[in-house]
């Protein structure tokens, strides 16, 4: 029986009424009355108001979208949360700021091609399924913790089109304050902002298709279009489908896209939405391979093996929502609020394998789940500035609300489970799932419930004719998570807990020229507790209160403006859990401390630029027993550099070529530092051919992504404490032609 047939219909979505607190209330009259004090003149009648300029924008802003850098693969800017959009010389931090442009160019699938380009995110996979896990500066950040236009856990959960997507912003660092507490727990090495797309000022009518190794055939459409006097009226629909075999051996993908982006800019306020479907099948995916304790790090096998079950399958759908507004106040100032929802299914038949000898020889076992999720999500804020003496003040405040609900179910083959080999896979009859089970798979019961609440509040400080900025703010977090036994439903006590937590934020920004920016900044991120694992424990199944991680971090910016440099030292310490005396508790931690170097740009004509390099040392600094102590942390390689160029070819009008150089250093699978992956190089070469056909722009594209069909271990672990290798794709070409009507 297909999968499908296990999945019930989408529940239809609600998105329930989100209630502004009396704190932040009081918060928004706070900055709206410092902005009105500044200029208490009514605003002006429509008849004054100045023609608007349409211009694209992700998220019913004044603002719209921060340009383009030179040579188009990067933003000048990107979304810093309640603090809205912010220049890349003004920002405190270290971050990089995807566009569409690049997206289309390297074909990118997810988003986990387009942080392929970021010296500082490794892509890993998450524990036991297909989940995409982002690994900045040597921290975890799931997919479930990638914010959609600044709301948490509104995507899907295990794979993100790019088709969804108009840019992809990398803010690197913990900064709980932000965006508030990351729902599934991540975001402590940075996290990932994207942004829907939207209709821009001209029309846009694409039709794309193509075809990969494997006989993977892929066709889109995206279409935009103005409405209105002035334009003010914008719609953007997308839709896409990819079908069939990947470039592994017997791994088939079906996913299919559809978007729908609106927006309307008014005179005085500003409102856009979008809702979203995707449809994500993979049949007979290579799983993950675990190596036993006393195993030795064995050869990676052909990138082309799959070692998967006939019978395994991954599906999951999900379908979102979100309304977001904004309206100009008095002085200068704003308000918004936004609302999401998400509805998502997700059904697995699942078979790793665990291999105990360097013959590659293993054991493998059956495990099935279901999982559905409700989501609802919000936030609402002002903005607005005022001075006081020769100091200017840009004063904002804001709070959200994030509700989640799971219902899951599982079962388990024998734990004896039947043989396998990682080089020569041998297929078996699915065996029962039925030996150990929790939850009716037909009728999955409530699991586990998280709230999430914070109200923060922002002052920006600009000094010395905005030589000097000083950013201030603080976030009074409330996190509230529940568990449910699987079977009847009732709240457990051990796995229930209300807490809260105020998190801090400090930086500054020195521009002693135009050109040069030199920041440091002290941050924090809070993430949900842990949950007590494992086998032989007295508290299993406990929650522990959040974990609050300290950042510090100091840097300096050039921007030439045609080519820009960056240079960042960070130090970050997270607390870990490990077993103590039958007893899981938070006793350890760890420190990722490191070095970045970024360039990007177009440093001289016709070449563009895009990479970096990154230096880590992720060391165990408290661990059971003093065993480890002083150790590597699983799957932080030391190493990690990026070096990218995209060519106009002279003499070929519309022609360029692209070449990119991925270097991961050695990294460790295992805590005690026995299991070592080697390094690895990775080189992909890509090409576009921009000209006209019959009176029609044509965009052809060709990517090789491993053009040297390299067969390597690309990652480890991921899940904190676990180091499971993840074998990298073989040498896989993509081909695709783009008609513009």
């Amino acid at each position: 029986m297909r999968a499908t047939h296990h999945l019930s219909r989408l529940h239809h979505m609600t998105t329930r009424r989100f209630v502004l607190t009396p704190a932040a209330f009081a918060a928004a009259l706070l900055v709206a009355g410092t902005a009105f004090a500044q200029d208490g003149a009514p605003a002006t009648d429509d008849s004054a108001v100045p023609t608007v300029v349409i211009s694209a924008s992700a998220d019913a802003s004044a603002q719209g979208l921060p340009a383009a850098y030179a040579g188009g693969q990067v933003a000048r800017g990107g979304r810093l949360g309640l603090l809205g959009n912010v220049d890349i010389m003004d920002t405190p931090f270290n971050s990089t700021n995807y566009t569409h442009a690049l997206i289309q160019d390297q074909q990118a699938r997810s988003v986990a091609d387009v942080v392929q380009n970021d010296p500082s995110v490794r892509v890993a996979r998450g524990f036991g399924n297909y989940q995409e896990l982002y690994m900045i500066r040597g921290f975890a950040v799931g997919s479930d913790d990638t914010a959609y236009n600044g709301l948490y856990g509104l995507l899907p959960r295990q794979f993100v089109a790019t088709e969804l997507v108009e840019r992809v912003e990398v803010l690197r660092g913990a900064h709980s304050f932000i965006n508030g507490a990351a729902p599934a727990g991540g975001s402590i090495g940075g996290s990932i902002n994207l942004l829907p797309k939207r209709a821009p000022n001209q029309d846009l009518s694409e039709v794309t298709l193509g075809v990969e190794t494997g006989g993977q055939g892929y066709g889109a459409i995206d279409l935009g279009r103005r409405f209105g006097p002035e334009g003010r009226a914008g719609v953007r629909v997308n839709v896409a489908h990819r079908k069939g075999d990947t470039s592994v051996d017997r791994e088939g993908r079906e996913l299919s896209v559809y978007s729908l982006g609106v927006d309307y800019r008014g005179r005085g306020f500003r409102l856009s939405a979008d809702i979203g479907a995707q449809d994500h099948e993979l049949t007979n995916a290579r799983p993950s391979v675990t190596l036993g304790a006393t195993t030795p790090m064995i050869a990676a096998p052909s990138a082309d093996r799959n070692f998967a079950q006939p019978w395994t399958i991954s599906e999951e759908r999900h379908t979102f929502g979100t309304v977001r507004a904004e309206v100009d106040l008095a002085g200068g100032a704003v308000a918004w609020a936004a609302l999401g929802a998400r509805s998502g299914q997700e059904y697995n038949i699942l078979s790793s394998i665990t291999v105990n000898n360097a013959n590659g020889d293993g054991t493998m076992t059956r495990f099935d789940n279901i999982r559905k999720d409700q989501v609802r999500t919000g936030e609402v804020g002002m903005r607005g500035a005022l001075r006081t003496g020769f100091i200017k003040h840009m004063l904002s405040a804001s709070a959200s609300g994030f509700h989640s609900e799971s219902r899951n179910a599982y079962g388990f083959s024998d734990f004896a489970g039947f043989a396998s080999n990682v080089y020569t896979p041998r297929d078996v009859a699915p065996p029962s799932a039925s030996f150990f089970t929790a939850g009716d798979m037909a009728n999955p019961s409530v699991t586990s419930k998280a709230i999430l609440s914070s109200l923060a509040i922002a002052d920006t400080l600009s000094l010395l004719d905005d030589k000097v900025l000083v950013n201030l703010g603080l976030r009074h977090q409330r996190l509230k998570d529940y568990g449910y036994d699987y079977t009847t439903g009732a709240g457990l006590k051990d796995a229930a807990y209300e807490a809260s937590e105020n998190t801090p934020f400090a930086a500054v920004v020195y521009r002693p020229r135009k050109d040069l920016s030199v920041y440091a900044n002290y941050s924090e991120g809070l993430q949900r507790g842990a949950v007590a694992s494992g086998v032989n424990i007295d508290n299993q199944g406990a929650i522990f209160a959040p974990y609050v991680s300290r950042q510090r971090e100091a840097g300096v910016k050039y921007d030439s403006g045609r080519y820009g440099l960056s240079a960042a030292v960070f130090s970050t310490s997270q607390p870990s859990g490990y077993v103590q005396d039958r007893v899981f508790g938070v006793f350890g931690e760890q420190r990722n401390r490191g070095l970045e170097l970024s360039m990007f740009g177009n440093p001289v004509r016709g070449l563009r630029v895009l990479g970096g390099l990154t230096l880590i040392d992720a060391e165990q600094r408290v661990t059971e027993g003093g065993r480890n102590q002083g150790k590597d942390a699983i799957g932080v390689p030391k190493t990690q550099l990026n070096i990218g160029a995209d060519w106009d070819v002279p003499g070929v009008q519309g022609l360029a070529l692209n070449a990119r150089t991925v270097y991961t250093a050695t990294q460790y699978a295992d805590g005690a530092n026995t299991q070592k992956l080697p390094s690895w190089t990775r080189v992909d070469l890509g090409a576009t051919y921009r000209t006209t056909f019959m009176d029609r722009d044509l965009t052809l594209r060709a990517r090789v992504d491993n053009v040297a069909d390299k067969n390597y271990w690309a990652s480890a672990g991921g899940y904190p404490g676990s180091g499971y290798l993840v074998l990298a794709a073989p040498r896989t070409v993509a081909v695709s032609a783009t008609v513009g009507f």
